[in-house]
């Protein structure tokens, strides 16, 4: 599947996970790479939400953390044919449903020079 998405600016929440042992430990293990402490904010388009949705719920690949710590579901994906990484779609999360989160090993922002607004394309 690949999908366009404009990057706008996260609630700075996922610094703070993606910095836990348990997260970056199953992240190295599963991904190949320790994530970039945050994520890259994708909106995406409502009619991609059904598919995007069917991609959740059919994911098996999950990380169980410490207790106080929601689970995380990932997918491995690309962004603008370029930077591997991964969509993790939390449980606990304040976004919208069509929002998608990418991670990386690389501050996305300064790797791909993108600002709020711009086009990127993920591929899963």
């Amino acid at each position: 599947m690949k999908i366009n998405g404009e990057v706008t600016t996260g609630l700075g929440k996922a610094a703070y996970f993606l910095s836990q042992e348990f997260y970056t430990k199953e992240f190295k293990k599963n991904c190949g790479f320790i994530p970039f402490p945050g994520t890259l904010n994708v909106i995406v388009p409502e009619s991609c939400l059904d598919e995007i949705n069917e991609v959740k719920n059919n994911c098996e690949n999950i990380i169980k953390p410490d207790e106080g710590f929601g689970a995380v579901k990932y997918i491995k994906a690309v962004i603008n044919d370029r930077i591997e990484g991964a969509i993790v779609f939390p449980a606990k999360t304040t976004h919208e449903e069509n929002y998608l989160e990418f991670i990386a090993k690389d501050k996305l922002r300064d790797e791909l020079n993108l600002e709020d607004g711009d086009i990127v394309t993920l591929e899963f």
